[in-house]
């Protein structure tokens, strides 16, 4: 059996520099890598099998289509594999939140079906279908911090920072990525600015979080009281929402602010990792 982690992805710093003629828009942003998330199990077997399980596994089962099934079926077409195989996907992260959950899984379940058959996981082939199945899925395919442009698929790996304490809060609330990129007030504000990835992140934005708060307003209460905590380096908004995250000087002030968070907000998502 090959075991593989689909670790959280959150993004740094995310960048809206136009809008293109194919409909998507031109971003810069900075991924990071945590060391907790989903993981993917995949054995040969007599027959092709797919099940979930984990506290989010119910819920992504009622979507019906899945990048995981579909990244298993692909890879099938490009390498010539016949062999038939059982994946279980342990659903720890919630569902189109953010923080690259289904993405992760995907980029998964391709480097355990590479594992799998003695394919280098860095074989271009595997790119190219990581980028077919989303704009996410390259940078979590590499799974290293690294600046994305483009879609995000467009990747140049950065010195990346391990054991940096990390909290992700979900508030519970969906928020649709095509609204809120819709809502994007198309203003560019300019590039991520260069330096260490901390730095740059600090001095970065979410270019996405303003229309999200107005969706989900309780996305602006997740990150102002994870800003108004002590030791905080930096608290924003991953992605399209509506996962939050907060950077720690220490692991007691990630302790502590979850503490808080979860006495005052017990229905809300917490997960306390490090970057990876």
């Amino acid at each position: 059996m090959i075991v593989e982690l689909a670790p959280a992805k959150i993004n740094l710093a995310l960048h809206v520099r136009h809008r293109r003629a194919d409909g998507y828009h031109e971003l810069e942003t900075l991924f990071a890598f945590l060391r907790d998330g989903d993981v993917i199990r995949i054995e040969p077997s007599a027959e092709a099998v797919f099940t979930l399980s984990g506290p989010f596994g119910a819920a992504l089962s009622a979507e019906g289509d899945n990048l995981v099934t579909r990244a298993a079926d692909r890879f099938a077409e490009v390498f010539g594999t016949s062999r038939a195989v059982r994946i279980d996907l342990e659903k720890h992260l919630p569902i189109a939140s953010g923080i690259g959950g289904g993405s992760a899984d995907a980029a998964a379940a391709l480097r355990a079906l590479a594992r799998l058959n003695d394919i280098a996981v860095d074989d271009l082939r595997l790119f190219n279908i990581a980028e077919a199945l989303g704009a996410d899925v390259p940078a979590c395919l590499l799974g290293k911090s690294a600046l994305g442009e483009g879609k995000g698929e467009r990747l140049r790996p950065v010195e990346g920072v391990t054991d940096v304490p990390v909290l992700l809060v979900n508030p519970g609330v969906a928020v649709s990525t095509a609204s809120v990129f819709r809502g994007w007030d198309q203003i560019d504000r300019g590039p991520i600015p260069t330096g260490s990835l901390i730095a740059s992140a600090v001095a970065g934005r979410n270019d996405l979080e303003p229309t999200a708060r107005l969706i989900a307003p309780v996305i602006g209460d997740v990150v102002n009281i994870l800003a108004a905590a002590p030791d905080v380096l930096l608290a924003r908004m991953s992605g399209s929402g509506a996962t939050c995250f907060a950077l720690y000087a220490s692991e007691q002030a990630r302790k502590d602010a979850a503490n808080a968070i979860r006495a005052a907000h017990a229905d809300w998502w917490c997960l306390e990792s490090t970057l990876g």
